[in-house]
């Protein structure tokens, strides 16, 4: 396994819409590992593909505290059941020390593939619904940022870009 080196906002490379999966084999599978091994170093609960340059629709998620439920979505389609919004502060890899609210749906239906090609469905509420939205917003190219006003997008970006410069010296 390896970590691979997550894109920051604003990467142009991060607003790429990812393709589908067309076929689940070994390399999607080493994909998949490494995802969940870069998420668990950073730390996060989530990381999409696009996140580590790839453009692939695969997404990682493990919501727990200890690391214990690891979940795979390839190809993730999204079903809005409950219309009812509401906040959450989110966070991301890709605009790191940054947390915003964040209006989503509350409940969701997500049909995917497993790391093993097989078709599920689950109906997941409150963080893992949020996890699940924000991971398939980075698939078409979306980030958390987009969700927030013009001046605070464009304050976070700034402060980000300052970042960058210094590191680069």
């Amino acid at each position: 396994m390896a970590i691979l080196k997550i894109l920051e906002f604003p990467d142009p490379r991060l607003r790429n819409v990812a393709q589908p999966v067309t076929e689940v084999d070994d390399s999607i599978r080493q994909l998949i590992d490494d995802m969940f091994e870069t998420m668990y170093d950073a730390p996060g609960v989530g990381l999409a593909a696009t996140q580590v340059n790839v453009h692939k629709r695969v997404v990682v998620i493990d919501t727990s505290e200890d690391k214990s439920e690891p979940l795979v979505f390839i190809n993730p389609k999204i079903e809005i059941l409950d219309e009812t919004l509401f906040d959450y502060e989110e966070g991301c890899l890709s605009v790191p020390g940054f947390y915003e609210e964040v209006t989503r749906p509350r409940h969701v239906r997500v049909t995917a593939l497993n790391r093993n090609g097989e078709t599920f469905t689950i109906e997941p509420e409150g963080l893992l619904a949020v996890c699940i939205q924000h991971e398939a917003d980075h698939l078409d190219g979306k980030l958390f940022v987009d969700y927030l006003s013009n001046m605070k997008r464009s304050r976070i970006r700034k402060k980000l870009e300052k970042q960058h410069k210094l590191a680069e010296k």
